[in-house]
């Protein structure tokens, strides 16, 4: 018996020194660790920057890490009159410089940008958090034409004086005569 305790006690004694060989080089053993938990940590700050972003959409901010809005806009071609149908719906969350006034007249130029650019702008309406304009311009261009190039729209204030407040544009490369709605985000205006 007294055999047997003595070849159990050196086996345990090997264990627990081989346990304490692990310990004392801890940067080999964290460094395994830390390159396993990369992984889901890089996974998990991934869907906090999203979130993050999607908390952006809904705070106001500062500097050009400010939303500058939305514009709704549906198109539709009409095969059979060679016509393109677009439709200014609304702008939501809608930024203006401060040097504009509180409620500036908003409206939305649009220019299709063919070798001769095709423009048309909507009425001028009061800036708010989300501006309706509900206007369709019509216009007749072969669909040839219209699929290699793109619709521009520029959101201009009226008043206090004419100016470009943002812009966003869509390729127009996959007209469908099904009516289309699209939401594009609104950025600065390009120098």
């Amino acid at each position: 018996a007294s055999d047997l305790r003595t070849t159990t006690l050196p086996g345990s004694l090997d264990v627990s020194r081989s346990m304490f060989d692990l310990r004392s080089p801890p940067h080999k053993f964290m460094k395994r660790y830390d390159s396993l938990s990369s992984v889901p940590s890089s996974t998990s700050s991934r869907k906090d920057s999203q979130g993050s972003n999607r908390s952006l959409d809904t705070i106001t901010l500062s500097g050009d890490e400010r939303d500058f809005g939305r514009l709704n806009v549906k198109l539709c071609y009409v095969p059979s009159v060679e016509q393109i149908w677009i439709t200014v719906l609304h702008c939501k969350d809608l930024s203006w410089p401060s040097s504009c006034g509180e409620n500036p007249r908003i409206c939305v130029k649009g220019i299709i940008t063919l070798p001769k650019p095709v423009q048309f702008k909507s009425s001028a309406k009061e800036g708010c958090n989300d501006i309706e304009f509900m206007e369709t311009f019509v216009f007749a261009i072969k669909l040839q034409s219209l699929q290699a190039v793109r619709l521009v729209f520029k959101i201009q204030t009226q008043t206090p004086r004419k100016k470009t407040i943002g812009e966003c544009s869509l390729a127009l490369r996959e007209l469908s005569s099904e009516e289309l709605s699209h939401w594009l985000d609104i950025s600065p205006p390009s120098k």
